[in-house]
């Protein structure tokens, strides 16, 4: 490089920082003034919507959130402060309407959770089939997959309610019998994992102290010898906890003359809603895996080929690790899409936060107020799904480009 090219390049670089820097502001500018645009116009909207119900006699609060709801919920958690500590008991007419409302969005959470975690298994496994070198696996995921993708999940709600849960047999029995596994009309019973009562608090406290030593453990900021040594001391105090009396017991399922009691209880309604939810998202998650495994380059199979490694073991060493690399962006769009599709509930009677807030609208008067909690609840739903889906992105793009 001569002279008069480096000078050159030093008489142009504050130039062009400068130009850089004016940019960057400019777009601030412009971004932070279509934000307060917004809010102006939101807000306009929301006193012109204020103003006209106050000239029709219509108050516009929230207010009715703290009166009894006065009515009752089948099933439910809500949610309650006893002191410092949150309790829950079972949702009933006493309880307000805030807390019905926390109730439903309990059990929205709840299915959506679990539909989350086995739809993703269940629709990996067909996405995998749907290109198996065996003819016969390939079409039968196919027909399945075709078939739930192009029949309306409402449908399909129905079906698993009327048609299949609603036809079992009751659950009942001469004498109380203890099961591990309980499946009926009035739907699916589970052993649930409790505390005994025999645990101390301070055993009870060294088991949190582990799980946080062991969850602070997994952080890939604190350096290998940090994390070893976090994961000693979760040992230490697991260890410690048991010898303090810290006990796990399982509360099997009973069933009786009228029916099964205790456990971990899923109604039919939350089975069917559950069910329809799962078999949907499994087909587009499968289809979603399908795309992204037939999107990756020939060369990566051939290379798999060429060192020696089965088609099993290229598909879960070489493969799908890079697949999931590829269908996050998407999965969120169908986590999001399955998180929204739990109001489909309401057509069974499942009380989840939408066929909750119906009720809550109806019972109060305040039917804008809910239907703008409801809407507000769905927004910050699909914003957690969003920012996790997108943090778990950046964690393996970073991790894959080291």
């Amino acid at each position: 490089m001569n002279k008069l090219t480096q000078v050159r390049l030093e008489q142009a670089t504050p130039l062009s920082t400068g130009r850089r820097r004016s940019a960057r502001i400019r777009h601030k500018i412009i971004h932070g003034s279509i934000v307060i645009a917004a809010i102006v116009l939101v807000a306009a909207v929301g006193v012109a919507i204020q103003q006209s119900l106050a000239g029709r006699g219509i108050s516009f609060s929230f207010d009715y959130l703290l009166r009894p709801s006065q009515f009752n919920m089948s099933e439910g958690l809500a949610p309650a402060w006893q002191g410092w500590w949150p309790m829950f008991a079972e949702a009933s007419s006493a309880s307000t309407n805030l807390q019905m409302l926390a109730a439903g969005l309990f059990n929205t959470i709840k299915v959506a959770f679990l539909a989350i975690i086995f739809s993703t298994l269940v629709g990996v496994a067909f996405g995998v089939a749907r290109l198996s070198t065996n003819w016969l696996i390939r079409q039968c995921a196919f027909i399945v997959v075709e078939f739930i993708r192009n029949t309306p999940l409402l449908i399909q709600v129905v079906f698993w309610y009327f048609a299949f849960f609603l036809q079992l047999s009751s659950v009942t029995d001469a004498a109380n019998v203890e099961s591990w596994f309980v499946f009926g009309q009035s739907g699916l019973f589970l052993p649930l994992p409790q505390i005994a009562d025999g645990s101390t608090s301070g055993a009870v406290t060294l088991v949190v102290v582990a799980i946080g030593f062991f969850l602070a453990a997994c952080s890939s900021r604190l350096s290998p010898g940090l994390r070893w040594t976090m994961r000693g001391a979760g040992i230490l105090a697991a260890g410690t906890s048991y010898l303090a009396g810290f006990r796990i017991e399982l509360a099997l399922p009973i069933v009786g003359r009228f029916g099964a009691t205790g456990g971990i209880q899923l109604s039919a309604e939350m089975s069917a809603i559950l069910t329809a939810i799962i078999v949907n998202s499994t087909a587009y998650i499968a289809e979603i895996v399908r795309g992204a495994i037939e999107g990756l380059p020939k060369g990566q199979w051939e290379a798999a080929a060429a060192v020696g490694l089965s088609r099993r073991d290229t598909i879960r060493d070489v493969i799908l690790p890079q697949v999931f690399r590829i269908i996050l962006p998407s999965m969120a769009n169908r986590y999001i899409s399955l998180t929204k599709d739990t109001s489909l509930g309401i057509v069974i009677g499942f009380p989840d936060l939408f066929n909750v807030s119906g009720t809550v609208a109806n019972q109060s008067g305040h039917s804008l107020e809910t239907v703008v909690i409801v809407m507000a609840v769905y927004l910050l739903l699909s914003w957690i799904i969003s920012a996790l889906i997108s943090h778990a992105n950046g964690r393996v793009t970073l991790e894959g480009a080291r």
